[in-house]
């Protein structure tokens, strides 16, 4: 009785173990930096998923950035920094590029950056505040369309 007893103890803190390290690997699976996924905010009639990313990988927590896709604008994905609050740039999905607005023409509302301000697209820029040049991933694929009826 007293082995079974032991054996149970011993089955159960390597079971416990097994669960931890689960968890932690879980948990630093995501790496430097990752995108949730796509949801839908009607009020507003746009997509938004959260960027999240380490400026540096000894950094113990995610930072985020929101990317907002306007079904309206198929063709692009903008980036919103809520810290700041400004738009900062945008990436297009058919030329696989993105667009880094100047710090001048970063601003609260997509209405008061005219087209004109996003540069040719170009190569993804690096991993917000980092300072190892490491390029953020490009976006996942956004919603065609918007959710029809009972979906909103």
């Amino acid at each position: 009785m007293r082995a079974l007893k032991c054996l149970m103890l011993a089955c159960g803190v390597a079971g416990a173990l097994l669960v931890g390290v689960g968890a932690t690997a879980k948990a630093t699976s995501y790496g430097r930096q990752y995108y949730g996924n796509w949801s839908y905010y009607p009020s507003r009639s746009y997509y938004y998923t959260t960027y999240y990313y380490k400026p540096y990988v000894s950094y113990a927590n995610y930072d985020y950035h929101y990317c907002i896709h306007y079904p309206s604008y198929p063709r692009y994905v903008y980036y919103y920094n809520p810290y700041k609050r400004v738009y900062w740039g945008r990436y297009d999905t058919e030329a696989k590029g993105y667009s880094l607005l100047a710090e001048k023409d970063r601003k609260g509302t997509l209405k008061e950056i005219p087209d004109e301000a996003f540069p040719k697209a170009a190569k993804m820029p690096d991993v917000p505040e980092s300072e190892d040049k490491i390029a953020m991933d490009a976006p996942p694929a956004p919603p065609k369309e918007a959710p029809s009826g009972g979906n909103r």
